[in-house]
């Protein structure tokens, strides 16, 4: 096996080359968030509308998150022959043009060109994920979820500014003949057009080049074999095992209330509010990220994951509560997101940290492929809890999850841990 020669570089380099990475980084990740944010204001009313219930409108959140969980895998493997820099542009690339089938699809009023759109879409959403480990690669091990985090947050820029231009993508969308809820489609293809065109063009030298892991000559991706050999990895370590609980857990219960928060606001006669309340949400999941990842290199992240469920929890009972004082809504979706933003954070560094580095590509990929699985599955099944048992029942349901992520982080920390 033929690995990558490591570019020289002594500890100055290396800090001025982490800057550098980060910074492009930075770059690509607010086109690419405004991509994913204003897509997710609007996929649900858009599956709503072509299929006329409520019932499998989730299917459009699920497809875009079973998009990014098929990639995760591949490109992972992709990364390791190839590095960083091409891995996440050829995503992104498909991204873009999964986005504008999507359009194509909600324009045509054909459901199947739609769904084909949104899984493709899902390469784009994987690219943006997988950028948090690629901001830890150059990172020194006590500020690697310093470095997660900053990346983290500024998501938050393009994570608020897509839903709130959505108003004004659907009435440019209008006012050239065309469905006003595919505006925002087609607005996230050029998004997504110039995160790849920034990765492509800043992100040099690529950090597994640096750090000397790149191998060229690496099989290809063989996904069932690797999510086997990674998952044994992961179980090995009780803090691996707990990383990876705590980001899939964090997904699946923001998904699937977030998910729903437009139709069931859209219940309430509070339609044109959902898209105000989806940024909230985000600013939630993004805004304090620079403080979380001080806070998880400080605390350790076992108990930056415990602090992340509580939030969760109370997060969701407050969207319970917010049939009866509708604010609640605001609040209980900020705490959502801020809880997820803790659990990604927190569970990402502890995976990160707890397996070795050569096994640390593959392993990440599979995280990513469980977390949005997970993500997909509550997605696709959060139209079918609301339509037969209620909004309340499903934001109860992620509160439950928040509570066994919480026993489960106290559990981990309480049991000693081999040399």
């Amino acid at each position: 096996m033929t690995i990558g020669a490591p570019e020289t570089a002594n500890t100055a380099e290396r800090e001025q080359l982490q800057r550098r990475t980060l910074n492009s980084l930075r770059f690509a990740t607010v086109p690419g968030q405004a991509a994913v944010a204003g897509m997710v204001a609007v996929v649900t009313l858009l599956a709503s509308d072509l299929l006329g219930s409520d019932r499998f409108a989730g299917i459009g959140t699920a497809s875009f998150t079973v998009g990014a969980a098929l990639t995760a895998i591949p490109l992972a493997a992709f990364m390791r022959r190839r590095g960083r820099r091409a891995g996440l542009t050829r995503a992104l690339v498909i991204g873009a043009i999964g986005s504008a089938i999507a359009a194509l699809g909600g324009e045509t009023r054909l459901f199947p060109i739609f769904v084909i759109g949104m899984v493709l879409f899902g390469a784009g959403q994987a690219a943006t994920l997988q950028g948090r480990y690629v901001a830890a690669d150059l990172a020194e091990p006590s500020r690697a979820g310093s470095a997660i985090a900053a990346i983290v947050w500024v998501g938050t820029l393009g994570a608020v500014f897509g839903p709130l231009m959505t108003p004004v993508e659907k009435t440019m969308a209008g006012s050239i003949g065309l469905d006003e809820l595919v505006g925002p489609f087609l607005v996230a293809s050029v998004l997504f057009a110039v995160a790849a065109a920034v990765v492509a063009i800043r992100l040099r030298p690529d950090p597994l080049q640096v750090l000397g892991t790149l191998d060229p000559d690496a099989e290809r991706v063989r996904p069932l074999r690797q999510v086997r050999e990674s998952a044994g990895v992961i179980a090995a370590s009780a803090p691996a095992r707990l990383g990876l609980v705590a980001m899939a857990v964090s997904q699946a219960a923001m998904v699937g209330v977030m998910t729903m928060t437009p139709p069931h606001m859209k219940d309430h006669d509070h339609a044109d509010l959902s898209a105000v309340v989806i940024a909230v949400h985000i600013v939630g999941m993004y805004g304090l990220a620079p403080i979380v990842g001080r806070r998880v290199d400080r605390l350790g992240a076992n108990r930056a994951i415990r602090i992340g469920a509580v939030v969760l929890g109370v997060g969701t009972v407050s969207t319970v509560i917010a049939g009866y004082v509708p604010a609640m809504m605001f609040v209980g979706l900020f705490l959502l997101g801020l809880g997820w933003n803790v659990g990604l954070i927190g569970g990402s560094t502890l995976l990160t940290e707890s397996v070795p580095a050569g096994t640390r590509v593959e392993v990440q990929g599979t995280a990513d492929l469980t977390m949005s699985l997970c993500g997909a599955v509550a997605a696709f099944g959060s139209g079918f809890v609301k339509e037969a048992f209620g909004f309340h029942l499903l934001a109860d349901g992620a509160a439950v999850l928040a509570v066994g992520l919480l026993a489960l982080a106290w559990f981990t920390a309480t049991r000693p841990t081999p040399a």
